[in-house]
């Protein structure tokens, strides 16, 4: 038996400008757009995607699982997301080499330092 990833879910209050967000912060394209849900992929037909759909609930806790980021450059990768929308979050992390950062609707994800080459 094996299994395929084909994609994250993630509840969203505006999964059109959640997902959106997400696009522009990724680089990737838009391969699903409904009234309530988008789907983003690295390209047409790659997986895994991320998929936005609707729920009506706010976030009101830490995320059990999160996505974590490795940038080239994480000083400018931080920058530009922060300029993007994304706001900075203390989840305990204390004195760490990654950066702990949430999108729009509060969803935590981390941009860790660069990897050497």
């Amino acid at each position: 038996m094996a299994l395929k990833w084909e994609e994250v879910v993630v509840d969203s209050r505006d999964p059109r400008a959640l997902g959106l967000w997400w696009r522009d912060a990724l680089g990737w394209v838009v391969v699903g757009d409904g009234a309530d849900e988008m789907e983003i992929a690295p390209a047409e037909g790659a997986n895994p995607t991320l998929f936005f759909g609707a729920v009506p609930e706010e976030k009101l806790v830490k995320n059990r699982l999160h996505l974590d980021f490795v940038p080239d450059d994480q000083a400018a990768e931080v920058e530009r997301l922060l300029n993007l929308g994304a706001t900075r979050v203390d989840i305990g992390q204390h004195d760490t080499p990654w950066v702990v950062l949430a999108d729009p609707e509060g969803n935590e994800f981390c941009v860790l330092a660069a990897r050497p080459a």
